[in-house]
């Protein structure tokens, strides 16, 4: 007689960062395994006292979507030992989460069967916790297929080339499976060759190639060039690449409906004509400044368009953009008059709004956004046309592929500069609203949401990639 396989069912364990955007993809991808019967769990790093200040926001974030997902197992791991933080917000971040990789060994250690550790990329030193408990170990890529191939690429450029981007300008980089990248449209951490985050992200992008596989959160059409580049294993030359899996788009499926709640702003959304309001909204962490808040509200009056207006309190510091603010003042905020001038076909919200339930209401016809990978995703989906603001991390880079690669959107000419002008917000409003190129631009989206629907059907490309996954990983026969 057969002994009994005494771990039927071994665990998934997945390993997030700390950031909103990267939390809420882990969450649904925690879903996705569950769907398929896969015991998963997600382990989180807590942070210590010593970072209270950096942290804070995050903290309710994590409560709140344990709260929305109680089916979902969170693990709460240890706070590590850091009596002196890096000054530097993303160092500290990036030492807790180092620091954390003893925790997670030990966590890993105790499960009775553990199948796979999937980690977000700014876990990677997790890899060295994945080797030590014998576990394999893969990557959730939470952003587009084609800043992976740029990232890929850069340790063989750095190493290829000489120069630092911040002094490059405009300079189109050239990088496998992309367009050409304006040299200034890099993301801060990578300007610098001589900065030790630089150094350090470098490294990040170098170990990718460890992991047993990386899934990311897209659907192939949009990015088939980068999907493309990134198997036939271009991006690193000379060495393998793991497998890519385009398992995307995974978004959040009505929040607002998921709390039993409609949102004001939706009943409202219900007395607007089709595809005749503009919506803004930049973020869970949005540092728009007041200067350009005011600039924002004269070119919406001045279009004469219908709009949505998330308004956040600008940081006092713009470099702490992602600290907690306190409610907007609107009064003292917006110009005089405008709230009065603009009460028959406009909404101010506060803080935050329902987005993808705004995102797929037959009224919304634009979207003003900061070109977050997640938004941009239930933009595509939803087949909205973008006014593309970026403001930090690869938001620039994700810019450059929605307007010149997935044509999906204009750019907000000024976001590399002081100030938005309100005659650009007027100009690329009425483009997108009232032109010929913005019907284009509708056009395409319809297209892009058709493909959004075909990849999470049944036996759509994204689903079928997710169980090419679980097969390759022995997850399922």
């Amino acid at each position: 007689m057969e002994a009994a396989d005494p771990n039927p069912n071994p665990t998934v364990v997945l390993h997030a960062c700390l950031g909103v955007g990267h939390l809420i993809p882990m969450v649904e991808l925690a879903k996705l395994f569950l769907g398929r019967g896969v015991p998963v769990v997600i382990a989180v790093p807590t942070p210590p006292a010593s970072t209270a200040d950096f942290f804070s926001s995050t903290a309710s974030a994590v409560a709140g979507l344990e709260a929305a997902n109680p089916s979902i197992a969170f693990r709460h791991l240890p706070p590590p030992d850091y009596p002196d933080p890096d000054p530097h917000p993303f160092l500290q971040m990036l030492d807790l989460l180092r620091l954390t990789v003893p925790s997670l060994l030990a966590f890993l250690r105790s499960l009775p069967s553990v199948a796979a550790l999937v980690l977000d990329l700014f876990c990677i030193d997790s890899l060295d916790a994945a080797a030590q408990a014998g576990v394999p170990a893969y990557i959730y890529y939470t952003s587009s297929a084609g800043d992976l191939a740029a990232f890929l690429h850069l340790p063989h450029h750095f190493a290829t080339t000489e120069g630092n981007f911040k002094d490059m300008g405009k300079a189109p980089l050239r990088f496998p499976g992309v367009p050409p990248i304006p040299a200034s449209d890099m993301p801060h951490t990578v300007m610098d060759r001589a900065d030790p985050i630089c150094t350090i992200r470098v490294g990040h992008y170098g170990r990718i190639l460890e992991a047993r596989g990386v899934l990311v959160n897209t659907y192939e059409w949009i990015e088939a060039r980068a999907v493309r580049a990134l198997r036939e294993g271009v991006c690193v030359p000379g060495r393998p690449t793991p497998p890519v899996y385009c398992i995307g788009l995974l978004i959040v499926e009505g929040e607002a409906a998921a709390q039993g709640e409609r949102h004001a702003c939706l009943s409202w959304l219900d007395a607007q004509p089709e595809r005749s309001v503009v919506f803004l909204c930049f973020g869970s962490m949005g540092a728009v400044s007041a200067a350009e808040l005011k600039e924002i509200a004269h070119g919406l009056d001045n279009s004469g368009h219908r709009f949505l207006w998330v308004v956040r309190t600008p940081p006092v510091d713009p470099a702490k953009f992602f600290l907690p603010r306190p409610e907007p003042d609107l009064d003292a905020l917006l110009p005089d008059g405008f709230m009065e001038r603009t009460r028959d076909r406009g909404m101010v919200l506060k803080m935050w709004a329902p987005q993808v339930e705004v995102l797929r209401h037959a009224a919304t016809g634009a979207f003003v956004t900061h070109c977050g990978w997640n938004s941009v995703l239930e933009a595509a989906s939803a087949g909205v046309p973008m006014l593309c603001w970026p403001q930090y991390a690869e938001q620039r880079l994700n810019k450059v592929f929605v307007v010149d690669e997935m044509k999906f959107g204009v750019v907000m000419e000024g976001y590399d500069e002081e100030l938005v002008k309100a005659e650009e917000v007027e100009k690329k409003v009425r483009l997108v609203m009232e032109s010929e190129e913005g019907d284009k631009l509708r056009e395409r989206l319809t297209l892009a949401k058709e493909k959004a629907a075909e990849a999470l059907a049944h036996s759509g490309p994204s689903r079928m990639a997710f169980a090419e996954f679980l097969k390759d990983s022995k997850l399922s026969t």
